[in-house]
């Protein structure tokens, strides 16, 4: 019998455990740039993890979901998603829609006005996430890019992810992009 999942806030001692479970989750996945696991943790160095949650199952974090500032977009508070990652053996267990649907909740109820990510559309709809190109940053594929508006909120412009996503030269990384999304 499976285990309940319970889904918290990151707290001190995740870091390594969500560094080493977003790597195994992104390992050898054709639409993975293999740095998800460096951007977590560069956001996190940026103080741009505005919320971070995980998904404990007897006592060992099995799962993760960041949201980070987005730029752009118009007035007001918009947040990017991803990366997201499930421990291999439990993807497809419901753990990533629950981590989704938390944080989804949470940052709506933080005032946020809407949501972005680079993903696929497949799995992202069912979030009420829509393909929309013309908010899409120059250097991301516009027809994965989605957004999820709260309330009446809409977007003027396009948008772009925290640099983090793409690489500080200051902390050693090669400044490659990084898929947003994590589907």
């Amino acid at each position: 019998m499976t285990q309940p999942v319970e889904i918290r806030p990151e707290q001190a001692g995740d870091e390594r455990p969500i560094h080493d479970l977003t790597e195994a989750a992104f390992r050898g996945m054709p639409y993975a740039d293999g740095d998800e696991q460096e951007v977590v943790d560069r956001l996190r160095s940026a103080g741009a993890l505005q919320l971070s949650l995980v998904a404990v199952q007897e006592g060992e974090v099995v799962g993760h979901v960041a949201f980070s500032p987005a730029e752009g977009g118009g007035p007001g508070s918009w947040l990017a998603l991803g990366p997201v990652s499930v421990r291999p053996d439990l993807q497809r267990a419901g753990i990533g829609s629950a981590l989704i649907e938390r944080g989804l909740a949470e940052i709506r109820k933080q005032g946020a006005l809407g949501c972005i990510l680079t993903g696929n559309p497949a799995y992202y709809r069912r979030f009420g996430f829509e393909v929309t190109p013309q908010h899409a940053p120059a250097n991301e594929p516009s027809e994965f890019f989605m957004l999820r508006c709260f309330g009446n909120a809409r977007p003027t412009g396009a948008f772009a992810f925290h640099p983090a996503f793409y690489g500080d030269p200051s902390e050693g990384s090669e400044g490659s992009q990084s898929s947003k999304g994590g589907r």
